[in-house]
This record gives C-alpha cells, structure tokens and sequence, in this order.
C-alpha cells in the first residue's frame, strides 16, 4: 500500500474557490460551525450509505435502511443548498462591491506558498521539529486550510512516530471529510497496524468522495486481499480437509507478493 504526500487539489482553499466536484464545492460552501466532528460522523455515514459501502440489505430493521438513505439525501440537499447560497454570495459581492478586498491576497497567498515550500525543505533535510513548528504556526493562523496539517502528519509518518500521526490524521478527516488523501493515508498507517477493518473504511470513505482516484482503490484491493487471506487461513485451519482455501490462499499470497 502507498500514501500520498500531496493534495491534487490546488491549495490554500478558499471558502469561494472552484472546486472540483460537487460534493467537494458544498462541504467547502459550508461555514466553519459546520466541521465538527458531530457533522463529519454524519458526513462519514451519509457517504459510505449513498456509495454502498453500509450493505443496508444486511440491516434487519426496515426502520433503519429508510433513515440511513434519509441521511444521505438529507446531506446532499444541505450541501447542494450551501453551495447555491455561497454562489448567490459571490455575485452580489462581484457586482456591488467589485473593489472589495478579497478574503486571501495575493501577498498571503505567496507568503503562505513560501512557507510550506521551506517546511517541505525542511522535511526533505529531516529537521522535523522545526518543520512541524512551522506548520503549527501556518495551521494556527489560517485554520480553514488544511494543507500545513495534512504535511505535519506526513512529517509524523516520517519520523516513525504513527500513533501521532493517525491523530493528526483523524483530526483532519474530521474537520474535512471530503478530502480523500487523509483518508487514504490514513488507510495505509491503519494496515501497518494490521487494522485492516479500519483501513477499509477508510478506503471506501476516499473513493466515495473522489471515485477516478485510482491510488485509493488500488489501495482498497490490496487491503480486500489481505482479508480474503485472513478468511481463507481461517477456514483451512478449521477443516484441514479443505483444499480449497489452503489453495485460494496460496494463490492471494503470491499474487501479492508479485506486486510487491
């Protein structure tokens, strides 16, 4: 399994920036009160049932498959409806108040852009400590962005320090869900660990919200063999006559340790 120590999306965000995807607009469209954990569990849930990662068949309680499929239509209507309001926004500022100084300028922009090019330095020289107090000082001033968290937990991963780094991690999902790098990074620490569940989720989380990001489910087939793996072994240790799955088992192992 592979991280990623980069966003494809440009970055720093702004709350009126074209984004890519729908989704990824309206969870950005969204104010600050709207990142807590409490609506990121309720984002988790709505993705994972609107992508089919909760198989809502294998749910007994009728009740409940109709109030999972609720929250995920719930969810894409507030989200599409932040959207709207944040454009409608946008143009009456363009229009009344052309001259109006945008949220970021051009010169925080740069000196923002500076900033994380001599933390990345600093990480590629391995001076972590003053590369993690730089990006604590660019994540306190401009909360909104998480570009600086997402390298300090990079800076974390590398340092060994993993326990530290899925916190940061988990912080960061929680505040934008949307984002799926984090998720997928996330995912690679959780399988070291061999939470392999954990990773899974994860995984689904990130192709929910960026389907054509092709590292996440090559990532997500690497973990489903690893779980074939864990079932096959089982189930040959629990009937030694099995031939079956001694033989699927070899046959998932090989395949990984080819790609490998």
């Amino acid at each position: 399994m592979r991280r990623v120590t980069y966003y494809r999306t440009k970055w720093p965000v702004t709350p009126n920036s074209k984004l890519s995807g729908v989704l990824f607009a309206s969870i950005a469209a969204l104010p600050n009160l709207a990142r807590g954990p409490t609506l990121a569990a309720f984002w988790r849930l709505a993705l994972t049932a609107k992508s089919g990662a909760i198989p809502l068949r294998s749910v007994p309680n009728r009740v409940l498959q109709a109030t999972i499929h609720r929250i995920a239509i719930v969810a894409t209507a507030i989200a599409l409806a932040a959207q709207m309001v944040d454009v409608r926004a946008a143009d009456s500022d363009a229009t009344s108040t052309s001259s109006a100084t945008p949220e970021i300028s051009d010169a925080a922009r740069k000196a923002y852009a500076e900033s994380m090019r001599q933390a990345r330095d600093l990480l590629a020289q391995k001076k972590y400590d003053e590369a993690i107090a730089t990006l604590d000082k660019l994540a306190a001033e401009r909360p909104r962005e998480p570009q600086a968290r997402f390298l300090k937990a990079i800076a974390l991963t590398d340092e060994k320090k993993n326990e530290d780094a899925i916190a940061a991690y988990r912080s960061l999902v929680a505040d934008f869900p949307e984002m799926p790098e984090p998720h997928n990074n996330l995912a690679v620490l959780y399988a070291q660990k061999g939470e392999l569940a954990l990773a899974r989720d994860e995984l689904l989380l990130a192709v929910s919200t960026a389907p054509d990001y092709a590292l996440a489910h090559e990532n997500l087939g690497d973990v489903y063999a690893k779980l074939a793996a864990e079932q096959y072994e089982r189930a040959a240790a629990l009937d030694k006559r099995n031939k079956t799955a001694s033989a699927k088992l070899k046959m998932v192992r090989d395949a990984t340790q080819t790609a490998q």
